[in-house]
């Protein structure tokens, strides 16, 4: 998706005419619903108008092209501009210009690609410009099949015309040479530059056919955290990291290199909603810190997504091995202290209070992990427990750190790599189950997410599971609103779920399987949040039950519907108040149905067993 496109000559006159802001706003406005602040009104205005004069005394053919405010698929990134035509051997080409209003900048030499500027008012750390237009770029490639095999040429830099040239410019520290290389920058005096390298590689104009490949290319798959495990541990870079994830990466990176220098023990905490790439970026790093050889583990509450890690990496890693760097935290109570140089606890807010089968183990979970690790890395979205025994929370592990006097780090992942990159689709979600109120009261079809409503389950189990085949990168699943029936558990053709006036019949997830979310035939059964969550898929189909309703005014959650054999809400009536029951088992019930439709990278289809909350649904499709 663009905001704006023109070509040079067009782009040129709507500057000349004082109207490319007032179009790009409009575009907003249209697209997403909502103003744009002023503030970035003012650096569209700088920024912009620095390029109109870069161009205007270019031989840059006018009728190459340009696009602003280009959204990366699969992601919530934006690239700035794009300048598109074509090589002198008729090439297609684009630049690809990351634009910064930065006035000053210092390096950090213990960390890859990260530099400090100042951010919303603060010193901060961020990506080095290079970086970040090297990364926008090569995400474009690995994204865009007609990119890639059309040969397209893609040249990224960076402008910071605000930026003065300085001696021992910290931004060009011989330690981003690698990147500087790839992404040269461009500061306040350079438009000579600048204006050479855009020429260098847009010799003729192209009336936008680059942009249009760039923007309605062939979309690749996105590539599946458990499809490339096997290849991550060997070392190989498989995921870009891109913004707030590259520095999260580092900083983590560096506090275990710390750590395996004697340095002091601490807490990290990672915040993050779902598709931010919290379980990426743990699994990069437990590559990277066990290839540094420290003792590193990754832990889990659910099983699932271990049993799917593990399964992946037989035949390439020791089995002993591989059971000792994916573990559950069940027993960490019987750990030493210190026995870990880092533990990397992915989706921290399912941890609980005691462990083992009946939660009559340990202490606290939290508690053990730090006092078993140097450096206690928790990746965690408070907007995600799903249980009444899920003690993990931002609060809860500041608290025991602080009792432990141990020092702590918050960081946030705020970019969207799942549901089409949309954030919007989120928000949009939030409002509409009423977890909070957002601006975001449509779907809106700009964001290429993929979002039916079915009012027949057969028709959206056949349009999962025509999805399916394309790669098995799809499943359906279900709110816990019917029993688990034990008895012939492993027998396909016992229905656990089923929706009388369609004739519909379905089986939880068999007991067989540990590994539902790979096995291709685990897309005859239905899955649960226990079998789902940290994991993801291409297309995610939901059966939304009885425990979620539409009154036709607000949404309505009704524990008594769960399952009997359900135990997220075990002792809601014993260990609350009516009052305070009713409002804890609403944000559960809630979060569960969040998770579960926010699977999807491509698209969520439900069906609703009430009609009136279908109908609701469909009212906020746009």
């Amino acid at each position: 998706m663009i905001i704006y496109r023109n070509t040079k000559g067009g782009f040129i006159e709507d500057v000349f005419d004082g109207v490319l802001v007032e179009k790009i706003d409009d575009s907003m406005r249209q697209r997403f619903g909502r103003s744009t602040p002023e503030s970035e009104m003012r650096a569209w205005n700088n920024s912009l108008l620095r390029m109109e004069a870069v161009l205007s005394h270019s031989d840059v053919p006018d009728t190459a092209g340009i696009a602003i405010e280009y959204n990366i698929p699969y992601t919530s990134k934006r690239v700035d501009m794009i300048v598109s035509g074509k090589t002198s051997d008729d090439r297609n080409s684009a630049v690809i210009i990351e634009l910064k209003q930065w006035s000053e900048a210092e390096s950090v030499e213990d960390k890859d690609g990260i530099v400090r500027t100042v951010l919303n008012g603060t010193m901060r750390e961020t990506a080095h410009p290079s970086y970040q237009a090297w990364s926008y770029a090569a995400a474009i490639m690995d994204f865009n099949a007609d990119i890639q095999e059309g040969n397209v040429l893609l040249k990224p830099c960076a402008c910071l015309h605000n930026y003065q040239e300085i001696d021992n410019d910290p931004l060009l520290d011989p330690i981003y040479d690698d990147y500087l290389q790839k992404a040269p920058i461009f500061r306040k005096h350079d438009n000579r530059k600048l204006t050479d390298f855009i020429e260098r590689f847009i010799r003729k104009g192209d009336n936008l056919e680059t942009i249009f490949l760039i923007d309605s290319g062939r979309l690749r798959p996105s590539k599946s955290l458990q499809d490339v495990l096997a290849s991550m541990m060997k070392g190989n870079d498989e995921f870009i990291l891109l913004d707030s994830q590259k520095v999260v990466y580092e900083n983590i990176l560096d506090a275990s290199r710390k750590i395996g220098k004697g340095g002091k023990k601490n807490v990290i905490i990672v915040e993050g909603g779902p598709g931010t790439g919290k379980t990426v970026l743990a699994i990069n790093l437990l590559c990277s810190i066990i290839n540094n050889n420290l003792a590193a583990m990754y832990v889990s509450k659910n099983a699932a997504p271990r049993n799917v890690y593990k399964k992946k990496l037989k035949g390439s890693m020791r089995s002993a091995s591989v059971n000792n760097l994916f573990r559950g935290p069940d027993q960490f109570h019987e750990y030493a202290e210190d026995t870990l140089d880092v533990t990397l606890v992915d989706e921290a807010h399912r941890l609980r209070e005691k462990s083992g089968m009946f939660s009559n183990l340990g202490e606290n979970q939290i508690k053990e992990i730090m006092k078993a690790s140097k450096l206690s890395v928790f990746f965690i979205d408070d907007d995600q427990r799903v249980t009444l025994k899920d003690i993990g929370s931002v609060n809860e592990i500041k608290s025991q750190a602080k009792k432990l006097g141990l020092e702590i780090t918050t960081m946030k992942l705020d970019s969207q790599f799942r549901c089409s990159g949309s954030d919007g689709y989120l928000s949009w979600l939030d409002n509409i189950l009423e977890i909070r109120e957002t601006a975001n009261y449509d779907l809106e079809k700009e964001w290429n997410y993929d979002f039916r409503v079915f009012d027949d389950p057969n028709l959206m189990r056949a349009a999962i599971e025509e999805k399916n085949k394309e790669n098995n990168r799809s499943r359906i699943v279900a709110g816990y609103c019917w029993n688990w029936i034990t008895e012939g558990k492993n027998n396909p053709f016992v229905y656990d779920i089923e929706i009388p006036e369609f004739n519909f019949r379905m089986s939880w997830n068999l007991g067989s399987s540990d590994t539902w979310a790979i096995d291709p035939e685990s897309i005859k059964e239905a899955g649960c949040i226990h079998t789902c969550q940290g994991l993801e898929f291409d297309y995610v189909g939901v059966i939304i039950g009885d425990d979620l309703r539409f009154d036709g005014k607000h949404i309505v959650t009704d524990a008594s519907e769960r399952a009997k054999t359900d135990q997220s809400l075990k002792g809601l009536k014993s260990n609350y108040s009516r009052e305070e029951a009713a409002m804890v088992a609403d944000r559960i019930i809630k979060n569960t149905y969040k998770v579960l439709m926010s699977r999807g990278i491509k698209g969520c289809f439900i069906y609703c067993t009430n009609k009136m909350l279908e109908q609701y649904f469909l009212s906020k499709l746009h």
